[in-house]
């Protein structure tokens, strides 16, 4: 998993939530302003000082760093900053909220305590000019300078190293994650290599992609949940469910779920991304997502005893723990080396180039072929002949019968005139 399985980072820990607002007021800092350097709207930032909600994921990280006490400094060390807003970015809601459909909007907001201007500070003491035999230090070969230019030690990632590095740290996870998600380690396996092939073939893509772990697992996902494998004799059924009956009762659980709500319910639950970011990568509403998500937590609590009286926040955390343990606890087969997935993209891409190549060819050939042999103009088809009944005979002359034949040549033999010509002379 992303936050269960491989490299886990560690998650910033909280106060608690008068601190937080304490925090956010010693620093002269307002609610939109940290609604905005967060991403969220200013009754999300309400809600987590009032302790009804608490940020999940990058927002946790961000709202951590945002409020955290500056450490004690010297007075000419302090230089004046200023806060920078990022881009706002959906509002982040919970489950509940969202699937009842009710806009952040619409809760109350309670009128701000007035609170005090900040106390202007003393310009900073000019420091003691350095002796003219002292030499200047030389900076660090890997510092970073105001002046954008890249130190001269300083050694430039290629891409098959920026490739090989993000396979690394999200390739075991992934190849687990999918495992929960169809419950086959070989097509778990050949769906994370298969997504990594692709990234590499769209690296240009991939590489400036705010989140590319995420690009690649939901392609992974994509591939493993095509109904397509269902035709293929190795894959029509899952492997053995493991034999501890607490892993064997989620296990089950997960997989009698239609598609969609488990991959909702291991987005959420499972790598803990916030409802929005995981209502984007299953291609959902926000509302339609979070009855997703409860529709499942409900299906697998019926299976879990000890989910069924656990308040929404609750039944998160023991799902997270239970899936997280349920991955690492299982065997899947280890992923290939990120230069042999390397290697096959390419040949790959090699291959279907040079039979989209001749495909072109051929239909080249056979349309100059064509156009040599074809006629160069048209000639009608002479019709098949027909046997045709119930015609009567045709009109003219009958046959000569021997007496007619006798006058005629009688007619020719005598005079042409004279009266012989008309009354013939028979015999």
């Amino acid at each position: 998993m992303t936050r269960s399985t491989t490299d886990e980072a560690a998650v910033p820990p909280l106060p608690s939530p008068k601190e937080r607002r304490r925090l956010r007021k010693a620093k002269s800092l307002s609610e939109e302003e940290v609604a905005a350097a967060v991403g969220v709207t200013r009754a999300t930032v309400r809600s987590w000082e009032t302790g009804r909600t608490s940020p999940r994921g990058r927002k946790r990280a961000l709202y951590a760093k945002l409020i955290a006490p500056e450490p004690a400094v010297k007075p000419s060390a302090v230089k004046p900053s200023v806060v920078k807003p990022s881009v706002v970015k959906p509002p982040a809601v919970t489950p509940e909220a969202a699937a009842a459909a009710v806009p952040e909007a619409a809760v109350p907001e309670a009128p701000d305590l007035p609170v005090a201007p900040p106390v202007p500070e003393a310009p900073p003491a000019a420091p003691p000019a350095d002796p003219p035999s002292a030499p200047s230090p030389a900076p660090a070969p890997n510092s970073d300078t105001r002046s954008g230019a890249e130190a001269p030690n300083e050694r430039r990632v290629s891409p098959a190293e920026a490739f090989d590095e993000l396979y690394a740290r999200t390739a075991p996870g992934l190849v687990r994650q999918t495992y929960l998600l169809t419950g086959r380690r070989a097509l778990a396996r050949e769906s994370v290599e298969r997504a990594f092939e692709l990234a590499w073939q769209r690296w240009p893509e991939v590489a400036v992609d705010r989140d590319p772990a995420g690009w690649v697992r939901a392609a992974a996902y994509e591939y493993a949940m095509s109904p397509w494998h269902r035709l293929r004799r190795t894959h029509r059924q899952p492997d053995a469910p493991p034999t501890e009956p607490g892993k064997r009762a989620l296990f089950d659980a997960l997989l009698d779920l239609p598609p969609a709500y488990r991959r909702t319910l291991l987005l959420y639950d499972g790598v803990g991304l916030d409802l929005p970011e995981t209502a984007a990568e299953t291609e959902a509403s926000t509302p339609a997502a979070a009855g997703r998500l409860m529709t499942a937590r409900a299906a697998v609590a019926e299976r879990l005893p000890e989910l069924a009286d656990a308040a929404p926040a609750e039944q998160s955390a023991l799902l997270h723990d239970r899936i997280g343990g349920l991955a690492r606890a299982e065997h899947v087969p280890v992923p290939r080396p990120a230069r042999a997935v390397r290697t096959g993209s390419e040949n790959k891409a090699r291959l279907w180039t040079r039979a989209a190549v001749a495909g072109v060819a051929l239909l080249i050939a056979v349309t100059g072929l064509t156009l040599h042999t074809a006629p160069t103009h048209y000639e009608q088809p002479i019709s098949p002949p027909e046997r045709v009944g119930g015609v009567p005979p045709r009109g003219g002359p009958q046959k000569l019968t021997a007496q007619d034949l006798k006058l005629q040549k009688s007619l020719n033999e005598q005079l042409a005139h004279g009266p012989e010509r008309l009354v013939p002379q028979l015999e």
